[in-house]
């Protein structure tokens, strides 16, 4: 900075430093940077039907779930394009081998490679070992220092939990969660939508999704027309819960 006010003349001298002095009596601080996008989303973006998950890589049902029921779901919706799934994080306590695994996803996502951590993790089974985590990093092509740096910063552990608590305005408060709801409705309560409060076997799934798939074909129907959506296990939003459902961040 001296090298540059000595290159300056007089006036560009003086119109730096009253700039200098606007910024810090404005409270200015270096631009921060923007988002990274939210890449926790498979399937097709323009599918009629969303699924959102709250999870916990520790959660023995949330493993049953990931071996039993999402590659069901995967083959016969998520992979033909009528359903995305949507991942959020829900540690089951506030910290631990819950929260790392959360960590270690999110920071895979930097490199874009979270489906590959989060697929790592939760084969891996309930009862991970954090000390591990930076040699699944590296079997699945991250860069160790980049990771590691991430990690270490604990970079994402704000929105980590910034989901669980979306998840509780849910109603949700264990894991998994699940909420199915209409693609165009994320924005707003247009539907009820429905939620699944655990690791439901595929048929549950399967007749919800059928229901909305139906209801999204029928959007030129008379609103009287549209059959309301029932509550699955008196789980859904209207069960002792107010006002508007949370607004989900679109990945």
């Amino acid at each position: 900075m001296t090298g540059l006010r000595a290159a300056l003349c007089p006036v560009a001298r003086l119109s730096l430093l009253m700039l200098m002095l606007a910024w810090t009596l404005l409270g200015v601080r270096e631009t921060p940077a923007a988002p990274l996008q939210d890449d926790r989303v498979r399937g097709n973006p323009r599918a009629p039907v969303t699924i959102i998950e709250y999870s916990d890589f520790t959660c023995g049902y949330c493993v049953k779930f990931f071996r039993e029921t999402w590659p069901l779901l995967q083959a016969k919706y998520v992979d033909a394009g009528k359903v995305r799934f949507l991942y959020r994080d829900y540690p089951r306590a506030d910290q631990g081998v819950g929260v790392a695994a959360a960590l270690a996803a999110r920071c895979a996502g930097e490199q874009g490679r979270y489906w590959a951590m989060h697929d790592r993790l939760f084969a891996q089974g309930p009862r991970l070992d954090a000390s591990q985590f930076p040699h699944y990093a590296k079997a699945i092509g991250l860069k160790p220092d980049r990771y590691d740096a991430c990690v270490r910063q604990e970079t994402y552990l704000e929105s980590i939990f910034e989901d669980r608590q979306e998840a509780n305005r849910w109603g949700f408060r264990g894991t998994p969660g699940f909420v199915l709801l209409l693609t165009k409705d994320m924005s707003g309560r247009v539907e009820t939508p429905v939620t699944v409060p655990g690791a439901f076997p595929f048929n549950v799934f399967q007749e919800q999704i059928e229901r909305l798939l139906r209801r999204a074909g029928a959007t030129d129907a008379p609103q009287s027309s549209l059959q309301t959506e029932p509550s699955l296990l008196a789980a859904s939003w209207s069960s002792g819960l107010t006002g508007p459902p949370p607004k989900v961040n679109e990945p």
